[in-house]
């Protein structure tokens, strides 16, 4: 399960824009890093950011545990990336419609299309619980013993939860590469139905090509809504008797633009880091997983593709695994690229490898990315 944080990047009015950028979770904001958020134009209250049931963190959602999502109407549109809803729009898809190809989109919602094992999890609370698994002695167990007591832990959180709420869970997860836990709660909706999807040639332009070498100009997005029990507007399982969820908070679309000085900033699930590793980790990652799964799933697609040429339904039933394999076999050559271009001096790429400093020639590599709110 992905994590939340707040990715910032402050920018300044200027002739050339700057950029204050970090990555912190929400539940602990710094105060310094709030001041430079106030300083830089952000105006709503940490309150109003975190806690509360109208807090701007309950119009994000993890979707499906492998991507993030925002909240954008009354009526529970959730806006994500379109590699993130490819599996939902293939499984959808037909050689006589062809979603993937040519888009789709629902003129109402009983044309919203409904996805198996797809939900949406907001985060209700989270609580740093280092302590008390100090207190348990996770600090010298063995990594079998200190995920079987992590899981004990969860278990217990989440059956108090329940006793309040059962539609809520709790997750237990390292942060800081093991120096915190952070107990989080949260609440899933399994009712998802697609709305919108463009066509591939604008949701996935530049392919893998593009892909983890430098920020892509592509439509990637895609929609889907989130339906709840009409009695309770809580979790249900599908039904074709529940209605459209009705969030609390939202993140409105501006139609306004934006303008130099203006401040953003993001919130979502980014995927793991490594930049925590040490000189011999990094090796291992280089050596012993980057260049392996390069390798191997380059055979493997290799497979794949020339069979999905061959015929429009082996296309439509892989293009969504093919997809994925790609994704990962491009992060790990650009990641290899990047180690190997350390000089003396060294800091951590976006994406958990390694990078030079700013204008000793290396490149940077973006991250997966999350939708703004």
């Amino acid at each position: 399960m992905r994590k939340a944080f707040l990715i910032l990047s402050c920018m300044v009015a200027s002739f050339q824009a700057k950029a204050d950028e970090g990555m912190w979770t929400i539940y602990n904001l710094p105060p310094q890093v709030y001041e430079i958020m106030q300083n830089e134009g952000f105006s709503m209250t940490y309150n109003d950011l975190y806690y509360g049931e109208t807090a701007l963190k309950n119009a994000v959602v993890n979707f499906s545990g492998y991507c993030s999502g925002v909240v954008v109407s009354p009526d529970g549109l959730v806006f994500t990336n379109h590699h993130c809803g490819f599996e939902a729009i293939r499984s959808h898809s037909t050689v006589e419609h062809d979603y993937m190809l040519n888009g789709f989109y629902a003129k109402t919602y009983e044309e919203e299309l409904p996805n198996k094992d797809m939900f949406v999890s907001f985060m209700v609370d989270q609580a740093d619980i280092t302590d008390r698994l100090v207190k348990l002695g996770i600090e010298g167990m063995s990594n079998y013993k200190r995920a079987v007591l992590i899981d004990s832990i969860t278990n217990v959180l989440t059956d108090s939860v329940k006793r309040i709420d059962k539609t809520l869970r709790v997750n237990v997860d390292p942060f800081y590469e093991g120096n915190r836990y952070y107990a989080t709660t949260y609440q899933d909706f399994t009712d998802l139905r697609l709305v919108f999807t463009i066509p591939k040639s604008m949701g996935k332009f530049g392919g893998e090509t593009d892909n983890w070498m430098w920020p892509r100009q592509t439509c990637d997005f895609s929609v889907f809504r989130i339906y709840a029990d009409p009695k309770t507007n809580g979790p249900a399982e599908y039904s074709k008797d529940n209605v459209p969820y009705h969030p609390k908070r939202w993140a409105k679309v501006s139609m306004q633009g934006y303008k130099d000085g203006d401040f953003a900033m993001t919130i979502g699930y980014p995927g793991s880091t490594e930049r925590y590793l040490s000189s011999y980790g990094i090796k291992q990652m280089r050596d012993a997983e980057n260049a392996v799964r390069a390798q191997v799933r380059g055979v493997k697609q290799e497979v794949m593709i020339k069979h999905m040429r061959a015929s429009e339904a082996v296309r439509i039933k892989y293009d969504s695994k093919y997809a994925q394999s790609s994704n990962y076999w491009k992060n790990s050559i650009g990641m290899n690229k990047c180690i190997d271009s350390i000089g003396r001096v060294f800091q951590p790429c976006p994406q958990g490898g390694w990078r030079r400093h700013r204008g000793e020639g290396a490149e940077r590599q973006p991250q997966e990315a999350v939708l703004p709110v």
